[in-house]
């Protein structure tokens, strides 16, 4: 059974639709410019704008000039529509359809626009939805006619619109839908902007990829989707090998030796049957900074060695798009495909020890297989491998026989609740108190469940870790966004940006515990504990994991403090007396 993609939609910032954005990859034109849309005072710092006013595309889209709708909602509405009249798909009324969308700072935009009237007013109604990212990916739904959808949002950082297609492909190989939508959409916030830049890792020039100069990155915007679907007659590409691990070394931060990049890329080359010396383009995560690229070139040394394919990183050209970079690098990788070119990587003159060498671009080429890396915050690191439907077939076809094996069943082996009436004072029991005195109450909620939970189910390193929350780490966000608009967007602490993030939980306990396994985060407002419970349990029907921690977490918040909170963790176990 081959997941096939049969449409695809973007806007970013080198264009509005596919063709345009194909136009400037072949002219090797970038996007990265002065700020023009984003109200922020650090016009010092160049980025990634969608080349469209919020009121230009709720115009595009049909919508009344005073309604206040996110710029996240606005490009993923049309990058959905553009990618669904591609497919040709007018009426999916007697469809199973999903819509995944990966996105992180979700309608951050709007809150910053009435954040301070949000407070006070009562008929305003967005504070309390404020920090959830789900909230975009329904109302993208009902501006695309997709009432009907099963809507889903994943939040992992820069790797979100990647694990999203790769969610949306196992549940079209498990056969639970005949449709998917899958990508993601950011938009530019002063939330984000801000938090980059407390982590000093914005260039003031264009960002210049995997060059020895290399000074950070360059924040961008936009968004993309693709339509997946089940044995398409004619599709632009295959999707044909997937894998998500995590580096389970920092939060921010890379480890040395590519870890948790090098075993997503060769997870993606096992499931796809595919040999290294197959792949003939690396679209890298390339971020610019010198970290990721150090890391990330070692990753890529580890899997390739000296027959490294051509690698380029399209960030110069798009900026750095966050949570949406994976599936916009994804488009991209089926445009160089289809029309036989690799993108160049802008802006590399000088190679650095270890440093792979980027293509300066070719064209007539053949691209069978390509590999796209995406990889987040908390080491959450994803790889996709996409062919040519006419590419010879591979050596095998493990993906297939994944998908045709006999379900494993699994059964709770352990499940515990913490919450605003309980104590945290054990905590000491399972974390110093220089750790626990960084975390906030959430956090702290959060390990004591899941470490609490592993220990009474006698596993100490999980082979999977996901979490589900409606608001993530709201008081963290809280307290970082009044900090920037008390100290006009100066003077900001990066510790409350590097713990703000929906994934932020997940990760540390990934690095706690050692797990370099599959690691996401679900943030689908209530449903978002069932989705995490029902990916727990395909890992296991499935062979991809024999134990899985799931922690479902939220917190409210009274006059701008913490209120109440909870953490629930779950452990699942493959059953193996079946």
């Amino acid at each position: 059974m081959a997941v096939g993609i049969s449409g695809i939609g973007i806007v970013c910032a080198i264009g509005n639709d596919a063709a345009s954005v194909l136009g400037s990859l072949r002219r090797k034109e970038s996007g990265i410019a002065a700020m023009r849309y984003l109200p922020s005072i650090h016009k010092e710092l160049p980025v990634g704008e969608v080349k469209l006013s919020s009121q230009e595309m709720k115009r595009r889209l049909g919508l009344p000039a005073d309604r206040p709708v996110s710029r996240t909602t606005l490009m993923g509405a049309i990058a959905i529509r553009e990618a669904l009249a591609q497919a040709g798909l007018a009426d999916l009324s007697a469809r199973r359809v999903a819509l995944i969308s990966g996105t992180t700072v979700g309608v951050m935009d709007i809150t910053e626009t009435y954040y301070e009237r949000m407070k006070t007013d009562p008929s305003l109604e967005l504070f309390p939805h404020s920090n959830e990212c789900g909230r975009s990916t329904v109302e993208m739904a009902r501006l695309c006619g997709l009432d009907a959808a099963e809507c889903c949002t994943v939040s992992t950082a820069c790797s979100s619109s990647l694990n999203a297609i790769i969610l949306g492909a196992e549940m079209l190989r498990r056969d639970e839908v005949d449709v998917v939508i899958a990508g993601g959409s950011e938009a530019l916030s002063k939330l984000h902007l801000n938090g980059f830049n407390s982590l000093m890792i914005l260039d003031r020039q264009r960002c210049r990829p995997f060059d020895a100069d290399r000074a950070g990155l360059n924040l961008g915007e936009g968004a993309a989707y693709v339509v997946l679907q089940n044995d398409v007659p004619q599709p632009l590409a295959l999707v044909s090998g997937y894998a998500n691990r995590c580096d389970a070394f920092h939060q921010t931060a890379s480890s040395e030796n590519g870890e948790g990049a090098f075993l997503a890329m060769a997870g993606a080359l096992k499931m796809a049957g595919l040999r290294p010396q197959d792949i003939r383009y690396v679209n890298a995560h390339g971020t610019g900074t010198p970290n990721n690229d150090a890391s990330e070139s070692r990753a890529l040394r580890r899997i390739f060695g000296t027959e490294m394919p051509e690698v380029s990183s399209t960030k110069a050209y798009t900026g750095h798009a966050t949570s949406a970079s994976g599936s916009i690098e994804t488009v991209i990788c089926i445009l160089a495909m289809q029309h036989g070119f690799t993108p160049a990587s802008l802006g590399w003159e000088t190679p650095f020890e270890g440093g792979v060498i980027p293509t300066p671009g070719h064209d007539g080429v053949r691209l069978d297989h390509v590999l796209c890396n995406a990889f987040g915050f908390g080491g959450n690191d994803s790889a996709l491998i996409l062919s040519r439907p006419d590419a010879s077939a591979p050596q095998a076809s493990p993906s297939a026989a994944r998908a045709c094996a006999p379900d494993f069943s699994c059964r709770e082996a352990a499940r515990v609740r913490v919450d605003s009436d309980g104590q945290l004072s054990v905590l000491r029991d399972y974390l110093s108190p220089m750790e626990s005195r960084r975390m906030g109450k959430l956090l702290k909620a959060g390990h004591l469940s899941a470490l609490q939970a592993l220990q009474a189910a006698g596993i100490s390193r999980p082979d999977a870790i996901i979490s589900a929350t409606s608001r993530g780490m709201l008081e963290n966000s809280t307290l970082f966004l009044e900090e920037l608009i008390a100290n006009a967007e100066t003077l900001l602490k990066p510790t409350l940006f590097m713990q703000s993030t929906h994934n932020t939980l997940a990760s540390a306990l990934a690095i706690r515990t050692g797990c370099h396994g599959y690691n996401v985060t679900y943030s689908s407002g209530d449903e978002s504990a069932a989705w995490a419970l029902r990916d727990a349990r395909r890992l296991i029907a499935t062979g991809q994991a024999a134990s899985v921690l799931v922690v479902s977490f939220d917190e409210t918040l009274d006059g701008g403090r913490t209120g109440d909170y909870f953490a629930e963790s779950f452990v699942l176990i493959r059953d193996r007396d079946e």
